[in-house]
């Protein structure tokens, strides 16, 4: 596995973050973009992606959280 530096971890964090805000925009409007200072809360690459995989197939804001917050609501 290559190296990954500490620049590129965050250059690629931020990548993800723009993709899920805009996801979130386009598929939920407005209410959507709640939950992104939860999202940005985190620092997971994988669970970045998971959740940026996920806008696709959701179909509510809840069911979206339950990626990064399993267990959590309803």
């Amino acid at each position: 596995m290559r190296y990954v530096t500490s620049f590129e971890r965050i250059a690629r964090r931020e990548e993800l973050l723009e993709g899920i805000e805009l996801g979130l925009e386009l598929k939920f409007g407005s209410v959507g973009l709640t939950i992104m200072p939860e999202i940005s809360q985190l620092e997971d690459i994988e669970q970045l992606r998971a959740i940026l995989s996920g806008i696709k197939t959701v179909s509510t804001v809840e069911e979206l959280r339950q990626i990064y917050q399993p267990g959590i609501g309803g």
